[in-house]
């Protein structure tokens, strides 16, 4: 069955972000988060293993909502669908590959900075929609704005934010969750620490607006 992106964006505050060197870490990252409480991940295609880790993931842990993430051109969606990934994420809005997504019946989240790509993105029939990089792009504050104007959309911020400011994009009504790297530290999966990400992740799940 096909996840609306909306749908995957409510299973928890947090959307893990990660960036997978070893595709063989896959599944025990997934059974880590699990084990503290979130069941979705974005793994990021800055890597060769990236696709790999997302087809070991779905096979060995088919609990695990798991997409791919820095989805940047039509031509890899054949490849994405391959590993049975359930949505992607593009960092920006391009309309070509919105339409292709569609086409291909992937669930995507585009990134979004301003109310004119927000508006176009809506044109486009979405309603859920990444903002990012959220920081530099205006915060909670920028988000608040936008809310009585387009108060249909929903967003996941990311980019910047941590544990510390978390909660303040989750207390906004047009924020369904955040992104970031913070309940799956880079590090950790680098010395495969998975006692370590089950506990950062534990605190990430039980953030709330």
């Amino acid at each position: 069955m096909t996840l609306a992106v909306r749908d995957i964006l409510t299973r928890g505050p947090v959307i893990p972000v990660v960036t997978i060197e070893d595709p063989s870490d896959g599944p025990d990252l997934a059974r880590a988060l699990l084990d503290g409480g979130i069941s979705v991940i974005e793994v990021t295609m800055r890597t060769p293993a990236a696709l790999e880790a997302v087809r070991a993931i779905r096979a060995e842990v088919p609990e695990m909502i798991a997409g791919v993430g820095t989805l940047l051109d039509p031509d890899r969606i054949a490849d994405v669908l391959a590993t049975g990934a359930q949505f992607a994420v593009s960092p920006g809005l391009d309309l070509s590959l919105v339409a292709a997504c569609k086409a291909a019946g992937l669930p995507l989240l585009p990134g979004v900075q301003t109310v004119s790509e927000a508006m176009a993105a809506r044109r486009a029939g979405l309603d859920t929609l990444k903002f990012f990089p959220a920081k530099t792009a205006g915060g909670p504050a920028a988000l608040k704005q936008i809310q009585p104007v387009l108060p249909d959309l929903r967003f996941c911020p990311t980019g910047g934010i941590g544990p510390s400011d978390a909660q303040d994009y989750l207390a906004l009504v047009n924020v369904l969750c955040v992104g970031g790297s913070f309940p799956a530290p880079t590090d950790a999966i680098r010395s495969r620490d998975w006692a370590a990400v089950r506990d950062t992740a534990g605190h990430a799940a039980a953030l709330r607006g």
